[in-house]
């Protein structure tokens, strides 16, 4: 029975955070551009805009007393600091402030000038800080200072209005008590009756109650409050500085950057991530082979040990107890799309892999529209003669034209037939030579590898699938969609077939790169020969811990083939 290949659980939380984290870091272009432009928005607001000065003074609100000294007279009798507040930051003292600027020579109307006024009150406390922002020093400080005066004024010139409403309001009740007061007094005599002398007596207790208010009314300071702290013009600009605003911009476009990734990613239809591309395509990850600069040849076992070397011997080992190869041990490698370089390198490595466990190899190039696999192995392949079933019914055509014995140094042999273009290609890939070659599989000990072309662009590895059961899809993870493979999966199960599994290789475009850093390391090395050139096979890494002895030095006689 195959194993199930298990999947990231859908309620792992921190594994799909970390998923998707990754994910986001694979546009690190988007993650830059973010940044930049939150640094220069930073260095732009701090740069280019106009500088603004604050000054600062504070009144502290007294409330009209008769004597201060008294014992128990307490200053916030009285006041509401809320309400105060907002008298502060009122129409009346912007007017009178204004009035005070104009004879100084300083013109703005009352709303410019209180659009740049902040009043706040210190918790606890009976004190107003007055905090006005203009565009020079001297100016923030001159219109501070004219607004906590001109609201001094306007609280003193309230109170003393009304401490002369409730005089007036005094004496309009003692002025009928005087004349009351002076009919009594007519009437009184020697022989007046007590009753007048009564009224009279209390006509002038009356009087004295309203005249002793009237004078304590006149008694009363009214003296506001006071400036405490004057405003002073600042020698600083307000606001932050350059690095604040530069540690606040890069902040601000980390988040962009984010924002920028996290919508590509929704929109980008290619595989995001490996546990993605086992749902797609319904098959397991057999392996990821890593970034190693080239080295000229495609055979990466029997270069020297290596990390490419090792991922592919992991992959022929995953395969061989696979219990779906293990029964017919034939193996269908092909690419999605485009060409089939990678696809190639996989095959020829895994045959090579295959043959280092004292295993029969038998690697069929089924390319038959741009066939190329003999001449990228090179000096390692050797021409044998065909099989004698192929001499007597073959016309020398494909596949029974010819083999390769492809030695692979410390690690054996295996044989090759190379494709070579034909007229026909869907009747040479059911013809029944092919059935007679796949076939040399069911011999114990015997593995077939055949490469076909990518599955989505020809039907050449559909028409495989019936003899070669088992598929290895070769792909790179970031040109690869997730409709890909899902049609792939479709067409193979279809077709009688079934997904081993994929194999992962890293960009063309980053090997390319990597080799072009690596020619001046070969040119540096001294000789010039061929043989300097292909010395640089083994990684600059050493000690890996993915690196092992070789499996068997085993040689397979051709004749067997």
């Amino acid at each position: 029975m195959t194993p199930q290949h298990r999947a990231l659980d859908d309620h792992d939380e921190p594994a799909l955070l970390r998923d998707q984290f990754r994910q986001l870091l694979r546009y690190r272009s988007l993650l830059a551009v973010g940044v930049v432009v939150g640094l220069l928005g930073g260095g732009y607001l701090a740069l280019g805009g106009e500088d603004t000065y604050t000054a600062t003074g504070e009144v502290l609100v007294r409330s009209a007393i008769s004597d201060p000294f008294a014992a128990g007279s307490t200053a916030d009798k009285g006041i509401n600091i809320g309400s105060e507040r907002q008298t502060a930051i009122s129409d009346t003292v912007g007017t009178l402030a204004a009035g005070t600027l104009l004879k100084e020579g300083d013109d703005v109307t009352a709303r410019k000038l209180l659009a740049g006024l902040q009043v706040t009150n210190p918790p606890n406390t009976l004190t107003l800080r007055f905090s006005y922002t203009g565009a020079t020093p001297e100016r923030s400080r001159a219109r501070a200072e004219a607004l906590a005066e001109a609201y001094l004024a306007h609280r003193k010139a309230r109170t003393e209005e009304s401490i002369e409403n409730m005089a007036g309001g005094y004496r309009a009740q003692l002025k009928p008590l005087e004349e009351k007061r002076d009919q009594l007094e007519e009437q009184a005599g020697v022989g007046a009756a007590d009753d007048v002398t009564s009224a009279r007596a209390n006509i002038i207790v009356s009087i004295s109650e309203l005249s002793r208010k009237i004078s304590e009314l006149g008694a009363l300071d009214t003296t506001p409050g006071y400036l405490n702290k004057k405003p002073v013009a600042p020698t600083a600009p307000t606001g932050p500085g350059l690095p604040l605003l530069l540690g606040l911009g890069g902040v601000v476009g980390l988040a962009l950057g984010l924002l920028l990734s996290w919508v590509r990613l929704v929109f980008d239809p290619a595989v995001r991530s490996s546990r993605e591309l086992v749902q797609s395509l319904g098959a397991p990850l057999l392996g990821t082979l890593p970034r190693e600069r080239a080295a000229g040849s495609l055979l990466a076992i029997g270069r020297g040990s290596s990390r490419l070397a090792e991922e592919y011997r992991a992959v022929a080992f995953r395969l061989a107890y696979d219990p779906s190869f293990a029964e017919s041990r034939r193996l269908l490698v092909t690419a999605p799309r485009g060409d089939s370089a990678a696809a190639a390198a996989a095959a020829a490595n895994l045959a090579a892999a295959f043959a280092e466990m004292g295993r029969d190899v038998l690697l069929v190039e089924a390319d038959l529209r741009t066939p190329s696999l003999a001449r990228d192995i090179g000096s390692a392949g050797h021409e044998v003669r065909p099989p004698r079933w192929a001499a007597e019914e073959g016309d020398g055509s494909w596949p029974g034209g010819g083999r390769t014995n492809v030695d692979v140094p410390g690690s054996g042999a295996f044989a090759l037939i190379p494709g070579t273009t034909v007229d026909n290609v869907p009747r040479a890939l059911t013809s029944p030579p092919v059935g007679r070659i796949v076939a040399e599989a069911d011999r114990s000990g015997n593995v077939v590898i055949v490469l076909a072309p990518p599955v989505l662009s020809y039907a050449d590895a559909v028409a495989l699938v019936d003899r070669v059961a088992g598929v290895m899809i070769v792909c790179d993870p970031r040109e690869v969609h997730r409709s890909d493979l899902e049609r792939i999966r479709e067409i193979i199960g279809a077709s009688g077939g079934s997904v081993l599994g994929a194999l992962l290789h890293p960009a063309r475009g980053r090997l390319r790169r990597a080799e072009r850093r690596a020619k001046p390391t070969r040119r540096r090395g001294g000789g010039g020969g061929p043989t300097s050139a292909a010395e640089p096979d083994a990684p600059e890494i050493t000690g890996d811990p993915t690196e092992t002895l070789g499996l068997r030095s085993f040689t397979l006689p051709a004749a067997r083939r």
